[in-house]
């Protein structure tokens, strides 16, 4: 399947690969320094591993119902793992540790997706999707919000709450800016980082939501949702990649020239060969 331009813009001549529809929801994928991408089948409390040498393979089994994922600078993969509403550090040696637990007395909705930033610290989002595992059944916060947890802090710090479902999230090439969709209201914010946890001049990108988002090394932003689509800087959407799945659940860059779209697609993963790379 051929990929829609819809400028000039020849961000990739090539077709979709599909790997394999042997999942039930594919989410969360996040790459390595080597181009690895790690990815969770969510309803199977799984996650697996597509290699730099195209190997796919199951990486962890119990992994606290893991969700949206990303490699801090230690190469520990941090997981939103919406069991009991935490956020994982998974050793390479697959070694757990718990570096946020709910706050006292309330639970999370449900971390969900996650940027780290260069000082180590951790943007995730927190939305409410009722879970088959759970005992609760209606969410003990009054909203649904976008937190920071700084490097090595354990109590993490509410920055907005007044989206109505937030939930794809990811930085802009240069660091400057973060990338926030709230999937309730089909909208994309972008907001200043003005330093760790510091975020000003929130502004409407698109109209547009999106479960997941990636971007790549000229400025683009890859939104998820009905199949793959992306803007410029500007907003300006440069192309759409049609994908044979009901739904796209998140992206990625891999490989190990970070050329590789990675695409979580419901029941199955998929690859894109690109003509421009990932950040990171």
């Amino acid at each position: 399947m051929s990929a829609n331009l819809s400028s000039g813009d020849q961000l990739t001549s090539d077709t979709l690969h599909l790997l394999s529809s042997q999942f039930v929801f594919t989410e969360g994928p996040a790459v390595d320094k080597k181009g690895n991408v790690f990815f969770t089948d969510q309803p199977r409390n799984q996650i697996w591993k597509y290699g730099t040498d195209g190997n796919l393979s199951l990486y962890m089994d119990s992994t606290g119902r893991a969700n949206g994922l990303f490699f801090d600078g230690q190469g520990n993969l941090i997981a939103c793992s919406d069991k009991h509403n935490e956020l994982w550090s998974i050793s390479p040696d697959k070694k757990v540790k718990v570096i946020l637990k709910a706050p006292a007395g309330k639970d999370f909705n449900g971390p969900n997706d996650l940027w780290i930033d260069p000082s180590g610290g951790i943007y995730f989002t927190d939305p409410y999707y009722q879970r088959q595992y759970w005992t609760r059944k209606k969410p003990d916060l009054s909203f649904q919000g976008l937190y920071y947890l700084p490097k090595g802090k354990t109590e993490a710090l509410l920055l907005d709450s007044t989206m109505v479902r937030p939930n794809g999230i990811v930085a802009s090439a240069d660091g400057k800016y973060l990338y926030v969709s709230d999937i309730g209201t089909s909208k994309t914010y972008r907001y200043q980082i003005k330093g760790p946890g510091i975020l000003t001049d929130q502004a409407l990108f698109i109209l547009k939501g999106s479960d997941g988002m990636t971007v790549d090394r000229s400025g683009n932003l890859y939104l998820s949702g009905e199949g793959v689509t992306v803007y410029d800087t500007s907003g300006k959407q440069v192309l759409h990649i049609p994908v044979p799945s009901k739904w796209v659940g998140n992206v990625c860059f891999g490989g190990a020239r970070r050329d590789q779209l990675f695409i979580t697609a419901s029941e199955s993963v998929y690859t894109l060969r690109m003509n421009v790379q990932g950040v990171r």
